[in-house]
């Protein structure tokens, strides 16, 4: 385990009831930080095994790593319940410092990831949900974030991503547009933020072995090996360190970046 680098520290990480987003929470927990614990749905890490409630989620998190962790539900594409969730966070454990906006994905679309070119006409509300999921969020939580963070002058805000937003992509068009528009706001938010002493990052997974990822699409066995290649598909840790990086001393004058981490699947310029 890393030393307590940012022992007493306040983070909320969205999206942190199952998969990467509970991994974030586990890994800053790790390093010291008090978590805000964050979930659309009560029984959300129920969905795919991976737990039973965010309440239960947060108080494993806390008894595991010794720190304050507390579960706060709330619908991030609805701008008054961010304010509550960021609100709440503060209240239960102080001034918040770090933020991991990971929540979003295509969850909420009833027919996927939905793909305008597609032979099949796609539903409105499918395209508005992934749009509102991963851009709208994203959009309201570093809002209020950076708010909060403004009056300290001091911060870090790390949106998750994908590298679904780097290449063209013949199905999920729209959930890939919604990532690069995230991967653009987080450039064009660090800009912004620099002079009041705010770190706006990025990190973009590639396939990741969580329980949604497992249990919804077939798998090749052959990307299931842990270790001697990196054409494989990347265990969950592997991508949560890298949140160690960012929120710790050595991301200290980093900003307005955004980091792949997908053992080299794409490799040029961002």
């Amino acid at each position: 385990m890393s030393s307590r680098l940012l022992e007493g520290q306040v983070a909320l990480v969205t999206g942190a009831g199952r998969g990467l987003g509970r991994a974030f929470a586990e890994r800053l927990a790790a390093l010291g930080c008090s978590i805000g614990v964050h979930g659309m749905r009560e029984r959300g890490p129920a969905e795919y095994g991976e737990g039973t409630t965010l309440t239960e989620t947060a108080a494993e998190i806390a008894k595991t790593y010794n720190v304050k962790a507390t579960p706060v539900l709330g619908d991030l594409t609805q701008f008054d319940q961010v304010e509550r969730v960021v609100a709440t966070t503060i209240e239960k454990l102080g001034p918040l410092e770090i933020v991991v906006h990971n929540a979003g994905g295509d969850i909420a679309a009833a027919g996927g990831k939905p793909n305008p070119n597609d032979s099949v006409m796609i539903k409105q509300e499918d395209v508005r949900a992934v749009l509102d999921r991963n851009l709208l969020t994203t959009i309201f939580v570093c809002q209020h974030a950076a708010r909060r963070m403004m009056e300290r002058k001091s911060g870090r805000i790390l949106t998750i991503s994908s590298i679904a937003a780097f290449k063209g992509n013949e199905n999920g068009a729209i959930y890939s547009t919604s990532k690069a528009a995230v991967v653009e706001y987080t450039r064009c938010l660090a800009v912004q933020l620099r002079p009041h002493n705010i770190n706006v990052n990025s990190l973009a997974p590639g396939d990741t072995r969580t329980g949604r990822f497992l249990g919804t699409r077939a798998v090749d066995p052959n990307r299931m090996v842990e270790e001697g290649t990196l054409d494989r598909i990347a265990l969950v840790d592997e991508v949560a360190r890298v949140v160690e990086f960012f929120a710790g001393p050595l991301g200290a004058f980093v900003t307005g970046q955004v980091l792949r981490v997908d053992g080299g699947s794409q490799c040029w310029a961002s």
